[in-house]
């Protein structure tokens, strides 16, 4: 018998498989890539919510675990994935200026936004009004981190590559039995995938279609993250990831020519040279109406859980809600109730 089955390999999936892990639990990940969302994500992390300067939910304590849950990996995982990079808000005025002085004065966000302006220039940027620089920020190579995590469990056979069959789980009283494998408990960590999982269908996850680039742009030198109204991010070698999109209709994730041009006219808003579409892709983030993850067990079937709804800030979220949510199931801390499924309670169908 294992202590975990878990669904799921994209940022929640490895962040709960890692944490089960550090306790000495036996594990088994099962995924089909049916889901990108974590593959094709942007990967920053930022502590503030640049559009209305306001501080991320529970900003610093995630930081804290992400650094600590990143560190740990480092000796399992041998190309380089995390890139601590600040990120600068570009101005477009006085008042944008005065608006950053303003938020950086909040006690709250002041251990995040510089109350210093930069005005370095940066070949193929025109910024006369400089930028506000976000501290503590960087990225993660999620699609590198992700491959490199898989190999990790398939080279110590934790890992396999299938669809799961929700019709094959039988829940017994003290595990849960699927397909010869007998599990303490089950982890659901799907993503967008969760609406064909009839034990947390009736949560209300909703889709956030997003689309980048990856553009090559010969005369653009950047050595930071550049974040107005998409970030640009240099990747090295000319190139620069961009992004991303909002759409909360498609739910596909399939580039459009209505992304692309979005995309194109932001990036122009920003730079002032030419650049090279190289890549267009699209996904689907699992996001949440309230912006909390959706984290807890089921109310009836002890053994059966989630972890999902990281939204767009999943290399955040994830380590820290996989924390949370593996405290709740082994040492009986609550959930706190922002997080907490239960919040949804008595909207199920």
């Amino acid at each position: 018998m294992i202590d975990y089955l878990i669904v799921g390999c994209g940022l929640a999936g490895i962040s709960f498989a890692e944490q089960a892990l550090q306790h000495n639990k036996t594990i088994l990940v099962l995924d089909n890539d049916s889901q990108s969302s974590s593959k094709i994500a942007g990967g920053l992390y930022n502590p503030v919510i640049l559009k209305r300067f306001s501080e991320v939910w529970e900003a610093q304590s995630q930081l804290v675990t992400m650094n600590a849950f990143y560190a740990q990996l480092k000796p399992r995982i041998v190309q380089q994935f995390d890139y601590k990079m600040p990120i600068l808000r570009k101005f477009f005025s006085v008042e944008e200026q005065n608006n950053w002085f303003a938020a950086s004065d909040k006690p709250n966000l002041s251990p995040f936004l510089s109350t210093e302006l930069h005005f370095k220039e940066y070949k193929g940027i025109s910024a006369p009004f400089g930028y506000g620089e976000v501290l503590h920020s960087g990225y993660v190579d999620t699609a590198s981190l992700l491959s490199a995590y898989r190999d990790y469990l398939t080279n110590n056979s934790w890992f396999r590559q299938e669809a799961f069959d929700y019709l094959e789980v039988v829940v017994e009283g003290d595990f849960v039995q699927y397909k010869g494998i007998q599990a303490k408990h089950i982890i659901f960590a799907e993503g967008f995938g969760l609406h064909a999982n009839p034990y947390f269908n009736h949560l209300p996850l909703d889709g956030t279609k997003g689309e980048l680039f990856i553009i090559k742009a010969p005369d653009l030198d950047l050595d930071v993250i550049v974040n107005t109204s998409v970030f640009i991010l240099p990747l090295g070698n000319d190139l620069f990831k961009v992004g991303a999109t909002y759409n909360w209709k498609d739910k596909t994730d399939l580039p459009t020519e209505e992304g692309k041009t979005e995309l194109v006219e932001r990036i122009q808003e920003i730079i002032g040279c030419d650049f090279e579409i190289v890549q267009h892709f699209a996904g689907v983030r699992p996001t949440v109406r309230d912006r909390r993850p959706l984290v807890g067990t089921h109310p009836e079937l002890h053994r059966i859980h989630v972890l999902n709804g990281l939204g767009t800030r999943g290399v955040m979220l994830g380590p820290a809600m996989a924390k949370a949510l593996y405290n709740a199931i082994e040492n009986q801390i609550p959930l706190v109730k922002e997080i907490d499924i239960q919040r949804f309670a008595n909207k199920k169908k």
